[in-house]
This record gives structure tokens, C-alpha cells and sequence, in this order.
């Protein structure tokens, strides 16, 4: 990863952030990008005060001019791109019912087609390098979950796009890493929105018990650095997907029954 140059969206917070620190630790030049940026030039000023290199640019993943304008400035700044990281995220706790579309078309918006704009804008620059590109999706790609079917849809797609873009890129030496780590301590779940479209604010489930964004970021990094096609993050996951290919209906059942039981669950 030394000098290499990584591109990461939602890098203000969790998994990003930690993905920062991981790959700033590796030598890596980085591009920082999010929506906040008094929280960007923060983690900006702290790994530049280490003797690392990073710019940041405010961008809104969702929105394809954003996406556009993020490119072209770590492209004058570092005339090349390595790792594009696609991390920007938010999460939904509502049953489909209840929900608005509006507020399911914000969710598929910044996952989802946050990860294909940055993605389309970048890819011409990583081909050269024979670079990565990232997917941070989740367990919720492999296994759709109640009262997150936005969630859950947004992550679905994300998986099938980066597969499918492997596939196209087979002989040009593009690397495709899709990363689908378990329940992560992080804010996601305090700013997921409810059937409100307004942040839940507390989380629903223990939070100490759960894999550290630090861990999952280490894991990403390995994975790039093997240039792995997909990992799939903590015990519960890779025990879930597992059962998932050959005992789908009793997987239904353990699920309704262990996301039922969380704090004010929706059904």
C-alpha cells in the first residue's frame, strides 16, 4: 500500500475512518470523503500531524455531480487512484408497510448508487493501475432482513453490480473486494432511519458485543492486499450464509426470531 493512492466515501466516521487509519498506517495516500466536513478536516489534520499524506473533499455520494467533482480532485492532486473504497452508507429500520418510498429511494440512492457513481467516475483512472475497487456491503447482501428491506435491497445491489463488474474486467486486471462484515459497533444503526424517515437515534442492540470498526477496517486491508474477491465478517455471518445455501427456510425463522427481540423492534 505504500505511496498507493486510496479513495474512501463515508470516511467521517466507523468503518471509514478506521479504513483511514488502517491504510494511512500501510503508507497509503489518501482521499477523504464525506458529507461533514468539519469532521473531515479533523481526521485530515491527525493523519497529516502523523506525517501522512491525505486531502478531503465534501461530497454527497448521492449525487452524481458530487461523485464527478471528487474524481477530478484527487486526480489533480495525485494524478492517479489506486483503491476506490466504497463505504458511504445508511441504514433503515421500518417495516415496508410503514415506510415512505421517498425514504427507501434515499437509502438505495447513497448505497447503492452512491457506490455506481463513484465507481464509474473512478474506473478508468484504477484500470490503469490494476487497482481495487471496494464494496463495503453487509450481511444484509446476502440475506435480506426484516424491517430492513431497504437496507437489505441497497446491499443486494451493490453485490450484483461489483460481481458483474469483475466479470467484465476479467482480463484487465481490475480487483474486485466485496467486503460484507456482520453487526459492526458504529453510528450506522443510531442514524438509520425509522418509518418516520428520521434517525432512530439509539441503537437497537448491544453494541459492546459486537466486531470494532478497527477490526473490520484491518480485515478490508489484508483483503485488498491479497486482492481477495469477498470476505464475509464475524462467526454469526459466515455461519448465516452458510446455512442460508442449503436450510434457507429455518435460516427465516432464526432470524425473525433473534431481530424481533431487539429494543422497540417494529414487528
Amino acid at each position: 500500500m505504500k505511496n498507493k493512492v486510496i479513495i474512501i466515501t463515508g470516511a467521517s466516521s466507523g468503518i471509514g475512518r478506521a479504513c483511514a487509519s488502517a491504510f494511512f498506517k500501510r503508507g497509503a495516500r489518501l482521499a477523504l470523503v464525506a458529507r461533514t466536513e468539519s469532521k473531515l478536516i479533523e481526521l485530515t489534520n491527525s493523519i497529516q500531524n502523523l506525517g501522512g499524506e491525505a486531502m478531503y473533499v465534501v461530497a454527497d455520494v448521492s449525487n452524481e455531480s458530487d461523485c464527478a467533482k471528487m474524481i477530478g480532485k484527487v486526480v489533480d492532486r495525485y494524478g492517479q487512484i489506486d483503491v476506490l473504497v466504497n463505504n458511504a452508507g445508511i441504514s433503515m429500520r421500518a417495516l415496508f408497510l410503514d415506510l415512505d418510498l421517498a425514504d427507501f429511494k434515499k437509502v438505495m440512492n447513497i448505497n447503492f448508487y452512491g457506490t455506481i457513481y463513484a465507481t464509474k467516475y473512478a474506473l478508468t483512472h484504477i484500470l490503469a493501475r490494476q487497482g481495487s475497487v471496494v464494496g463495503v456491503s453487509s450481511i444484509a447482501g446476502h440475506k435480506g432482513l426484516p424491517a430492513r428491506t431497504a437496507y437489505s435491497a441497497s446491499k443486494f445491489a451493490m453485490r450484483g453490480f461489483l460481481e458483474a463488474l469483475r466479470i467484465e474486467n476479467l482480463k484487465k486486471g481490475l480487483h474486485v473486494l466485496i467486503a460484507s462484515p456482520g453487526f459492526t459497533a458504529s453510528n450506522i444503526r443510531q442514524n438509520a432511519l425509522n418509518s418516520s424517515g428520521e434517525n432512530q437515534q439509539e441503537s437497537p442492540r448491544n453494541e459492546t458485543k459486537m466486531m470494532s470498526a478497527e477490526e473490520v477496517s484491518e480485515r478490508i486491508v489484508i483483503a485488498v492486499q491479497k486482492r481477495q474477491n469477498s470476505i464475509v465478517l464475524t462467526s454469526q455471518g459466515k455461519l448465516l450464509v452458510f446455512l442460508n445455501k442449503f436450510l434457507p427456510n429455518l435460516v427465516d425463522r432464526l432470524v425473525f426470531r433473534s431481530l424481533s427481540k431487539e429494543k422497540k423492534s417494529p414487528f
